[in-house]
């Protein structure tokens, strides 16, 4: 397996598109001077060039391209390139995009069951992650995804555990959270829950939460930990506490249109190489995220683990299950 390095992928930046059928795949190139090209795609995402989805998105293309023998030519547009994700999520729908990746939160924006699976502490390992991703879960979550004319892939992506960092005082238990000034993305289910927790979320893109942090209109904020560090959020926080409160991850989506025209044959090839690419991605995360959190100790964050338990009570306490229960 290709080894990831920290900064390989943590140096990636707004690359420009990138063609692939180059180096061993040179019959490719070939099948493409000779007229085989059949089916041009354009596949998009909001992340940088070098992230684990997109180094294993380059190889899959790479080798859908190879056994195809040049009949599908699929160029990759990383780092939002195409637009935001919600312009993104509005050409896949049109069919002016034809491949792309959104996090299942950006999706709940137009299938609002796809959120379920940031429900806060609802999960506490990855055992448990990708048993429910790749069982009954997942499943119907994708049935939600095709009743919009859209095709999901069979494997979803990782993006990550979310972790709590703050510049006032580490986050043991719930009532470290009382008044707490945390920004948020702008996910009306991540509000609810840490407004549930006591504290005073703040919807804050992500382009200004920096800033925020800076002049203290926050006191803290969460996200993975890869984008800590790529945020370079360690600068202007003291602790980060290891609470795995919320997991999202990406789901590869074609457009229903486009993906119907393409022949059975070749359509069971991409699936069988995007969805190889999904899990090998999801090794390439846990270890990244390791090797991030070595790097951040070595940066003056103080980490902290966190036990799940007081917060899940705290949430079945104040309602907020119930609420997402009758939601979900």
């Amino acid at each position: 397996m290709t080894r990831i390095s920290r900064r390989g992928v943590l140096g990636g930046g707004g690359s420009i598109a990138v063609a692939l059928g180059l180096g061993r795949h040179r019959a490719v190139g070939d099948a493409h001077a000779q007229g085989k090209e059949e089916f041009k795609l354009k596949l998009a995402t909001d992340l940088p060039m070098a992230h684990p989805v997109n180094t294993r998105l380059q190889e899959a293309v790479a080798a859908i391209g190879s056994e195809t023998d040049g009949r599908v030519a699929i160029t990759l547009f990383p780092n939002n390139q195409l637009g935001s994700d919600s312009d993104m999520l509005s050409q896949i729908r049109s069919g002016g995009l034809e491949l792309a990746t959104f996090p299942s939160t950006v999706l709940s924006t137009m299938i609002s069951t796809a959120a379920i699976t940031g429900v806060g502490f609802a999960f506490t390992s990855y055992d448990q992650v990708w048993k429910a991703m790749d069982g009954a879960l997942g499943n119907a979550i994708r049935r939600a995804i095709e009743k919009t004319n859209l095709h999901p892939f069979e494997a979803a992506w990782d993006n990550g555990f979310r972790e709590i960092t703050s510049s006032t005082r580490p986050i043991n238990r719930p009532e470290d959270l009382k008044g707490f000034k945390i920004r948020v993305p702008v996910v009306p289910l991540w509000v609810s829950m840490f407004s549930s927790l006591g504290a005073a979320p703040v919807s804050i893109p992500l382009s200004e939460a920096y800033s925020a942090l800076q002049t203290k209109v926050a006191d803290g904020q969460e996200n993975p930990l890869v984008l800590i560090d790529l945020a370079k959020f360690y600068e202007v926080q003291k602790y980060c506490s290891l609470t795995n409160h919320a997991w999202d991850g990406f789901w590869l989506i074609a457009n229903g249109r486009v993906w119907r025209t393409i022949p059975a044959d070749v359509q069971q090839i991409m699936a069988k190489h995007f969805d190889a690419a999904a899990r090998k991605q999801r090794e390439d995360n846990v270890r990244l995220s390791a090797d991030v959190q070595k790097s951040l100790e070595g940066k003056g964050l103080k980490f902290n683990t966190v036990d799940p338990a007081p917060f899940q009570a705290a949430l079945k306490s104040s309602g907020f299950y119930k609420q997402a229960r009758d939601k979900f």
